[in-house]
């Protein structure tokens, strides 16, 4: 148990990610200046990459989200989101080693840390389920349920995209706006419709959606 509490200590203190569902002021989550992309660029998009560039690679870590494309084309289906948006959302997330001994021991550290390979909050799985085949489910099984991880990412990408508001006022694509909500909460993402300048951690997620996305199409393909 020492140990593992000592890795998840050293993986928290390397890496600043905040699951999905992680609500905050649109003030905090868009006090920097950038405004949408690695580049800088508000109209940037997830991108397959440019002719002449290396062919993006499916890893052979045990920990590559691209185990479980058959599962992310499935439930992607089902709740009617993009396969790719949501392998690259699982790519996004897998920045901590998702071990149930380990995520537990964390949780034990941090009780609001989050759950399973989609890293989400036991509030917005709670609300996420309502009505859906995984209602009878409980937070506290994600961890050890990869396949109920990403059925209830997937339902979250759908709810997502259902709060994005009919206009908007800035250049960020559905997939952007999914990933940052994703990421910062359902209300930051319509202020960052509305024009809300992204702070450095938003930045950061959708900088990680850009360099994940070949990986992602890559991993879903075929399936």
């Amino acid at each position: 148990m020492l140990a593992a509490v000592v890795v998840a200590i050293g993986w928290a203190a390397q890496h600043g990610g905040r699951g999905a569902g992680t609500a905050g002021s649109p003030t905090a989550a868009s006090s920097g200046t950038a405004t949408g992309s690695a580049s800088g660029s508000a109209t940037a998009r997830p991108s397959a990459g440019a002719a002449g560039d290396p062919a993006p690679t499916v890893s052979a870590d045990p920990y590559d989200p691209a185990r479980f494309a058959a599962q992310v084309v499935s439930s992607a289906r089902r709740a009617g989101v993009g396969p790719q948006m949501l392998m690259a959302i699982l790519y996004n997330e897998s920045y901590k080693p998702h071990d149930p001994a380990l995520e537990r021991a964390w949780q034990r550290l941090k009780p609001d840390a989050a759950f399973g390979i989609a890293n989400m909050h036991k509030a917005t799985f709670d609300d996420t389920k309502k009505g859906r085949d995984f209602a009878g489910r409980d937070w506290q099984q994600l961890p050890d349920d990869p396949a109920l991880a990403i059925e209830a990412a997937a339902w979250y990408l759908h709810d997502l995209a259902a709060q994005l508001p009919a206009h908007r006022s800035n250049g960020y694509t559905e997939d952007e706006l999914l990933a940052l909500g994703y990421n910062t909460g359902a209300s930051n993402m319509r202020a960052f419709a509305r024009g809300v300048k992204l702070g450095s951690m938003a930045q950061t997620y959708l900088d990680h959606l850009h360099q994940n996305w070949a990986t992602a199409a890559v991993a879903v393909k075929g399936h």
